[in-house]
């Protein structure tokens, strides 16, 4: 269709807050499918099976909707003020990932959606679905291939005119709407993305094993982390900016507009030990719209105890003890490794002697022998 309804588009999408929108047709390249099928042989989505079990609808707009012929690409900023890395030396404190500080984005970018695929079928016509990083859509890949920026070596977006602070969205339609030029990646030699990375998890450039990833450790990984990994974890509790925040290209990027996306004052800089003794009922409180609710008050502690344990805050012992018999084995394992940097060998042992004989799943028993016979400080 015309670049008239195309400018029309983006005049309604700025009207809505969208900081960039971009058109791409409903298709990926070969290049595209060759990476995803490479990236799930060498099985970098760790335990995140939908990744697998959705690879051909990934790999392909019109396998999900035939009908689509163009999609209409849209970001949002959620830029911090300041350097999100500057809490990390903060070790009593819990560090989340800037976009988890806010309101969930998929509920704020959904109503959004909503209101410019109404506009856009009651003005020209066609149908159109929506989506916000809840179907099997290559976000990222549409992205570049509209134009609204290209992958960078850590794999995520990266924009000229916005940095990496970028939410995407995709509104899918059966019009045939002209396509925008794609970006061309102006990464160039850097790599700091890649150098920054606590654990490691960038085999390559443009490529991530999600294995080794903080970001999927503390928010997908359902089970223990891997003991080796825990302590580059530091205090991040729920994600990591790292290889975003060093990004060069942040210097064009822009301290969020959106109220809901502005952290709670509570979520900036959360202390560990009150964090450690929230309830389940305490949790869904605290996290009610937000998207670190979704991952459960388990795995949640889990994460807070691997950051007390790496805190060097004896102090911190007693929110640690008062987990060794929590009904979760996930918990209790996490509080033992935890106990275990942090006590002198003979309270550990005390509390061995105490509690090993009554654990009854293998995985905390064997935190609890490496916490007494190879204390999990070694590993640091």
């Amino acid at each position: 269709m015309s670049g008239a309804l195309v400018q029309r588009i983006r005049d309604k999408a700025a009207e809505l807050g969208f900081a960039g929108v971009a058109i791409a047709p409903a298709r990926l390249d070969d290049e595209t499918r060759r990476d995803l099928a490479s990236f799930l042989a060498a099985k970098y989505h760790g335990d995140m099976d939908w990744l697998a079990d959705t690879a051909a609808r990934r790999g392909d707009p019109r396998t999900l909707w035939p009908e689509a012929k163009s999609v209409i690409m849209l970001a949002l900023d959620y830029g911090p003020e300041g350097d999100p890395l500057a809490l990390l030396a903060r070790r009593e404190r819990g560090a989340i990932s800037v976009y988890a500080r806010g309101q969930d984005y998929h509920d704020v970018i959904k109503r959004r959606l909503r209101v410019l695929g109404h506009w856009l079928v009651e003005t020209a016509g066609g149908d159109v679905k929506l989506f916000v990083d809840t179907a099997p859509v290559m976000e990222k890949p549409l992205a570049e291939a509209a134009g609204l920026g290209w992958q960078g070596k850590h794999t995520n977006l990266v924009s000229r005119r916005h940095g990496s602070w970028l939410f995407l969205a995709s509104l899918f339609t059966t019009l045939e709407l002209e396509p925008d030029r794609p970006e061309r990646d102006r990464c160039g030699s850097c790599r700091r993305c890649l150098d920054v990375c606590p654990t490691n998890a960038f085999p390559a450039p443009y490529r991530l094993d999600a294995r080794r990833c903080i970001s999927y450790l503390t928010i997908e990984h359902k089970g223990p982390i891997p003991r080796a990994l825990r302590p580059a974890l530091g205090n991040r509790i729920y994600g990591c900016d790292d290889c975003l925040a060093v990004c060069p290209w942040n210097k064009f990027a822009a301290r969020t507009r959106e109220y809901a996306f502005l952290p709670r004052v509570y979520l900036t800089a959360p202390r560990l030990a009150d964090l450690a003794d929230l309830d389940e009922a305490g949790f869904r409180t605290l996290f009610a719209g937000s998207p670190i609710k979704r991952i459960g008050h388990a795995r949640f502690l889990r994460n807070v105890l691997i950051a007390i344990g790496n805190s060097g805050a004896p102090e911190l012992m007693p929110s640690v003890e008062r987990r060794l018999d929590h009904p979760s084995p996930l918990v209790r394992g996490s509080a033992v490794w935890a106990l275990g940097r942090l006590a002198p060998a003979a309270r550990v042992r005390a509390q061995y002697e105490q509690f090993f004989p009554l654990e009854y799943d293998p995985d905390v028993q064997d935190e609890w022998r490496a916490a007494v016979f190879a204390p999990a400080a070694s590993l640091a």
